[in-house]
């Protein structure tokens, strides 16, 4: 939401910029919104009544009268429709309709290889989205489709780009293909940035300046900046997995190691570490299952992988500058390993000042924070001041 001390002009402002100010979930009155934006009671009146036919605001009471008659109370309609949100990782899928504000109103989460391909899994997510609208929205209709995929993808068009876990996705449409079944806007990022989203409005909501960082499969960081999602100009930043990561007094590796990060300290590389120590570990999720068993190995290579990735968010510290650090992805569960790790080494490495209010916390959203930040993907366009300016002049 804008700042309400902006919003006060002598010139008014438009009925898209006017509803912005109901996505803080307050009910207000007229006589309120004319305070707050300085417009007259007429100019109030006629963007409100076109919010109103828009189902953008509804009536939700009135305040006591003053003599006349009792003025309502006016707030964001968020049950005017729904959102399909969609976070997909490189083994799972979580599906879930959402309301305008994105909480959820069904949910379904279920295994699922993000290599079997983009036609593959876009139906089965089809087939899952449809049976959830029909259950929990049957009469709501659909805004838009939002989507996180475990890969680059360039905002712009949706697609995929060169992502290295996701064999056949590499330039699909994937936005074109999902609008035959829904024909809807259709919005697609990355999943770090889509878990950045989600985790920011769940937990964090008052701050501004926020690094996701999920550990799973590959390593990657959803990065927000003044409040602002930063994705770079190819839809790639925060694409921390191939840094180098800088060895140090702590690393085991030779001095000579040139590897990225997930080379390093993804579940993948600390189950590789895992099974040449002759252990049964195929991935991350196994990895977790010995840690939680008290495996000694284990519980040293996660500590190492967090002393890895903290190296390189010590770089991140140092140049983003970010009040909270939230570490996400199946190896984040393993206990408090992987945190420790990464705490030891930011907050001895970092600058000082960069680190004097730092929190660096484990996920509270755990899986919702994918379908949130991917429901806010499509309420964030639709909902814009510019969307609600051309809804709202084709119903007048």
């Amino acid at each position: 939401m804008r700042d309400e001390a902006v919003l006060t002009t002598s010139g008014g402002i438009g009925t898209g910029e006017l509803f912005q100010i109901f996505l803080d979930g307050r009910a207000r009155t007229k006589a309120e919104l004319g305070e707050i934006t300085g417009m007259s009671r007429n100019a109030v009146s006629s963007r409100v009544d076109a919010l109103l036919r828009g189902r953008f605001v509804v009536p939700v009471g009135s305040d006591p009268s003053s003599g006349g008659r009792r003025p309502a109370r006016l707030a964001f309609n968020a049950d005017a429709g729904v959102v399909l949100a969609v976070d997909l990782g490189a083994t799972h899928a979580t599906i879930a309709v959402t309301n305008l504000a994105a909480s959820v109103l069904g949910l379904h989460s279920t295994p699922m290889a993000i290599s079997a391909g983009p036609t593959e899994i876009l139906d089965r997510v089809f087939e899952i989205g449809a049976e959830l609208l029909e259950q929990h929205a049957p009469q709501k209709p659909l805004y838009g489709v939002g989507i996180g995929l475990p890969g680059p993808v360039e905002h712009s068009t949706g697609r995929p780009v060169k992502p290295p876990i996701m064999p056949g996705w590499d330039g699909f449409d994937v936005p074109e293909y999902v609008q035959r079944r829904f024909p809807v806007p259709v919005y697609v990022d990355n999943d770090v940035n889509v878990l950045a989203l989600g985790e920011r409005t769940l937990s964090w909501p008052d701050v501004d300046d926020l690094v996701f960082v999920k550990v799973a499969t590959g390593i990657g960081a959803g990065i927000i900046s003044g409040g602002v999602l930063q994705r770079g100009s190819q839809g790639i930043a925060g694409d921390i997995g191939h840094v180098r990561v800088p060895h140090s007094k702590d690393s085991v590796r030779p001095i000579d190691d040139e590897r990225g990060l997930s080379s390093i300290a993804s579940g993948t590389a600390i189950a590789a570490e895992l099974r040449a120590k002759g252990l049964e570990a195929a991935n991350g999720f196994d990895v977790v299952r010995l840690v939680e068993q008290g495996h000694p190995a284990a519980i040293a290579a996660t500590r190492q992988a967090g002393r890895e990735v903290g190296e390189v968010l010590a770089m991140v510290v140092n140049t983003l500058n970010p009040a909270i650090i939230v570490i996400g992805g199946v190896v984040a569960t393993a206990g408090d390993h992987l945190l420790a790790g990464i705490r030891e080494v930011v907050y001895r490495t970092s600058i000082p000042a960069a680190t004097q209010n730092l929190q660096v916390v484990q996920t509270k959203a755990k899986e919702r924070a994918g379908v949130l930040g991917a429901a806010i993907l499509v309420t964030q366009q639709v909902l814009s001041s510019q969307n609600v300016e051309a809804v709202v002049a084709r119903h007048a």
